[in-house]
């Protein structure tokens, strides 16, 4: 009985290191993203890595769409961990997520963009409409 539960704690415990060795291949966090949220995920990776004990993350801008789509190819080291975009996902960007088994995905708002359009008070005023 004694050699039957040491064995059921070595298979277990190889089973637990080779479930971990993947996700402790690497130590930083990878994100991948819209170019118009980089420069302010820039700013908040640099002040996690500052203000906490964990590496700063690694950022690349991809644009949404090339960030969804490298976020969207599976789960492991090889694939992001958090992809930033300046819109909402695609339906079809979801179905390709699910189909290659991200499944976890929390969507939110971290805030809005937005155009503006100024002219100078000595300027002819502009005639724009919606159209």
């Amino acid at each position: 009985m004694k050699l039957n539960k040491a064995l059921a704690t070595v298979a277990l415990a190889g089973s637990v290191a080779a479930m971990s060795a993947p996700a402790m291949a690497r130590d930083t966090i990878s994100i991948v993203g819209s170019s118009t949220v980089y420069p302010f995920a820039t700013v908040v990776a640099e002040r996690f890595g500052t203000k906490t004990d964990f590496s700063t993350p690694k950022l690349e801008s991809t644009g949404s769409g090339g960030g969804l789509k490298l976020f969207c190819q599976g789960i492991g080291t090889q694939h992001p961990d958090i992809t930033n975009a300046s819109r909402r996902m695609k339906t079809s960007e979801f179905e390709l997520c699910q189909s290659n088994g991200v499944t976890d995905i929390t969507e939110f708002r971290i805030g809005s963009d937005g155009i503006v359009i100024a002219s100078s008070k000595e300027a002819e005023n502009l005639d724009i409409t919606l159209e």
